[in-house]
């Protein structure tokens, strides 16, 4: 007989049975709840980690759901050692070296998505994206392998008066401004090329046309024991102003400048100390000046090659204050030892300067330096040249789609003129960019120059002032329509002034 059939068995294993299933049923409800609470906590724990780690410069809400350019969902949840870590890196140590002592600033964003990436990706320097439509933001570029292409060109027509004492020259004519960006998209390193060139060609008057081609490749190269090498390159092509003072006078068609550069920097960080060893080399080639007779005046005294060693050491007060103090040593060698006028035109120069590195977040970041720079030739008839030396750069978003740009530069130039040294030229250069609305973008540029002449010079001192004014309308993200405005004024302390009128409408197609 089956034990099934036996009622009193049966009932005592039903008995048994039930009181099981109860127990088991109770362990497996309680089980979740504290599971449960355990999951809370943790997610209100990293939540106030993520709101209090990356605040909204602006204040904005956190709860709209807007997340940063370069971000994502999961970059802006948390913040972890590499990323704070990657963030200290990015101050700027100026690892782009220029012979004329002008600085690459460099600004930083978020990690991407894969925090074992240590590329950022470009974003203003609030590194907020104020456009809210879709079919406006900016066009996403070419993939090719490993790299993203940016190209633009631009088409513009334009007219210009040109003023000095009774002289007066007016022309119009067209213009092509081609710009293209390669960055290459690696987990570790990064090659970014940038190329601009312009072209002109006169519809009607006169007026010298101004082509300018400039080409670079940087290449970082991300070391181990927090070690960073860059290595770069480039070439630039532009014609000789006729307002330079070694220009040639009364020519037809100014010399045309070619200009080839290398470099090689390591930044090094060795805890509360920064230390940066830079080299770089430039290769000048003039070619001949055209008369208006149609005879040309060779200048080839003028080729050069010229070499700078840069050495900087800065003292980490907190990351967003950095004193330093840097170095230089530079010597120019001129193909011929005589130029055409039988002076020996080789020679070196050295300097030093202290300043401050500022690094702010997203708001403002910057450097200033102050310093002496000393330029002696092979030639003792040519005077040395010593100077006290400004440079600096600041990026300063004050609001929401407005940025400022300004540069300070302080450069030794040589003389052509038998028995002149050179002058010292103290540079100023200011840029302000304005979203007024999500289509439209208003930009305000100016600068000064001044040309500061020995006292023994046959040259008095003159200043150059610039202002221009543009506006861009983005008719949609491939299409842009474009309109300037400019002046420009040299003056002089003897002989005439000159003064230029520039404006020009055009359109730029980019990808």
């Amino acid at each position: 007989m089956s034990i099934w059939n036996d009622k009193a068995g049966g009932r005592s294993l039903r008995l048994t049975a039930c009181a099981a299933s109860a127990l088991l049923g109770c362990s497996v409800l309680a089980m979740p709840r504290q599971s449960f609470g355990q999951s809370l906590t943790s997610t209100q724990a990293t939540t106030t980690t993520a709101q209090s780690a990356n605040p909204d410069p602006y204040g904005a809400s956190s709860t709209d759901g807007e997340i940063a350019p370069g971000s994502s969902a999961k970059s802006k949840t948390t913040k972890t050692a590499a990323s704070t870590a990657s963030d200290t890196a990015d101050a700027p140590l100026n690892p782009r070296l220029r012979l004329d002592g002008t600085d690459t600033l460099t600004t930083g964003s978020i990690l991407d998505d894969d925090m074992r990436r240590i590329n950022t990706r470009d974003s203003s320097v609030d590194n907020v994206n104020v456009k809210q439509r879709a079919d406006r933001d900016d066009p996403q570029g070419i993939q090719l392998g490993s790299f993203t292409l940016r190209p633009s060109v631009n088409q513009s027509i334009n007219v210009e008066d040109e003023r000095t004492g009774s002289t007066d020259d007016k022309r119009t004519y067209l213009q092509t401004d081609l710009r293209s960006t390669l960055t290459s998209d690696w987990s570790r390193h990064q090659l970014t090329i940038t190329g601009d060139g312009l072209w002109q060609r006169n519809l009607s008057g006169t007026g010298e046309e101004q082509p300018n081609v400039d080409i670079n490749a940087d290449l970082r190269l991300d070391l181990p024991s927090e070690t960073t090498a860059h290595v770069t390159a480039g070439y630039q092509f532009f014609r000789e102003d006729t307002d330079d003072p070694n220009a040639i006078s009364g020519a037809a068609k100014q010399s045309g400048v070619n200009q080839f550069d290398g470099g090689l920097s390591v930044e090094r960080d060795f805890g509360i100390l920064r230390g940066t060893t830079a080299l770089a080399l430039t290769r000048t080639i003039y070619s001949d000046a055209e008369l208006s007779d149609g005879s040309t005046v060779t200048l080839s005294d003028r080729n050069q090659t010229a070499g700078v060693l840069r050495g900087r050491i800065g003292y980490e007060l907190s990351p967003a204050l950095i004193p330093f103090v840097e170095a230089d040593l530079g010597r120019t060698i001129y193909d011929d030892k005589f130029d055409s006028s039988g002076y020996q035109r080789s020679g070196q120069s050295y300097g030093g300067k202290a300043g401050i590195e500022l690094d702010l977040g997203e708001k403002l970041k910057g450097e200033l330096g102050i310093g002496y720079q000393q330029t002696n030739f092979d030639d003792s008839r040519l005077a040395s040249i010593g100077s006290p030396t400004i440079d600096g750069n600041i990026a300063w978003s004050p609001q929401r789609g407005t940025n400022v740009n300004i540069g300070l530069s302080t450069s030794v130039q040589p003389s052509t003129t038998a028995g002149d040294s050179g002058y010292v030229a103290y540079q100023l250069t200011e840029t302000i960019t304005h979203e007024m609305t999500d289509d439209l973008v208003a930009k305000l540029t100016g600068g000064t120059i001044w040309r500061d002449y020995p006292s023994n010079s046959t040259f008095d001192d003159e200043t150059v002032y610039d202002a221009a004014a543009g506006l861009t309308w983005s008719v949609n993200r491939y299409l842009d329509l474009t309109g300037n405005v400019g002046y420009e004024l040299t003056s002089r302390k003897s002989g005439d002034d000159t003064r230029q009128l520039r404006a020009g409408l055009g359109l730029t197609v980019k990808r």
